[in-house]
C-alpha cells in the first residue's frame, strides 16, 4: 500500500492561504524530498471570498491531486471549519485559528490563534499564515521544521527574512504547547473516565 497525506488549508482570501500552500508544498517536495502535488481555489472576490489551498502527499507519484479524505485540515475562519470537517478522516488532524473558530466540531482539535498572535507580537496579520506553517511542522509529522524554514525564507520577499522566521518559530513553539495540552486534556479525560 502506498503512503498518502491530504491536507487542506481553508479560510478567507487575503489570509494568505494559496502561498501557504505553495511554502507547505516546497518544503514537502523539494525539502524533505516527497512526491507532492499543490492545487487552490478561491472565489470570485479578491479578498474575503472563501479559499483554499490543497497539498497531497505520497511516497510514490500522484495520480489525483485534489485532496479526498483529509489528514489534515487548517482553518482560519468559521466557515471553512464547519464547511470542511467532515471532510475529516476519523484520525485527521484539525487546526484552527482561534482568533476566528469558536465553535469546534470535533474532540482533540489544536486551537491557536495565529491571527492574533501575528497582531499581537508583529502588528501584521500577514504573517499568520507563517505562524500557522510553524505549527503544522510541530504538530503533524508531514514536513520538518527544518525544511519548512528553508522554504519559507526561499519564497518571503527580501528584507522580510527576520520578521518570517520570527513568525515561523513562534508558531513552531506554539505548536508544541497545543500538542502538550491536548495530550493532558486527553490523559485526563482517560482518568475521569476511568474514575
Amino acid at each position: 500500500m502506498s503512503y498518502r497525506y491530504d491536507i487542506r488549508l481553508s479560510g478567507s482570501g487575503g489570509q494568505g492561504l494559496i502561498l501557504m500552500g505553495i511554502i507547505l508544498a516546497e518544503a514537502i517536495g523539494l525539502y524533505d524530498g516527497k512526491y507532492v502535488a499543490q492545487t487552490q481555489s478561491y472565489g470570485p472576490e479578491a479578498r474575503g471570498g472563501s479559499s483554499k489551498a490543497e497539498v497531497v502527499v505520497s511516497d510514490e507519484e500522484i495520480d489525483y491531486p485534489r485532496a479526498m479524505k483529509l489528514d489534515l485540515l487548517v482553518a482560519m475562519n468559521q466557515k471553512s471549519c464547519d464547511d470542511y470537517y467532515m471532510d475529516l478522516k476519523s484520525e485527521g488532524v484539525l487546526i484552527v485559528d482561534s482568533t476566528f473558530v469558536s465553535q469546534i466540531p470535533v474532540q482533540g482539535a489544536y486551537q491557536i490563534p495565529f491571527t492574533g498572535m501575528a497582531r499581537e507580537k508583529f502588528k501584521k496579520e500577514m504573517v499568520a499564515n507563517i505562524i500557522a506553517l510553524g505549527a503544522i511542522s510541530k504538530l503533524t509529522p508531514i514536513v520538518s521544521p527544518k525544511a519548512i524554514e528553508a522554504a519559507v525564507l526561499a519564497r518571503v520577499p527580501k528584507g522580510t527574512e527576520k520578521l518570517n522566521r520570527d513568525a515561523l518559530r513562534m508558531g513552531m513553539g506554539a505548536g508544541q504547547k497545543a500538542k502538550k495540552l491536548v495530550a493532558s486534556s486527553v490523559v485526563n479525560l482517560i482518568e475521569n473516565e476511568d474514575t
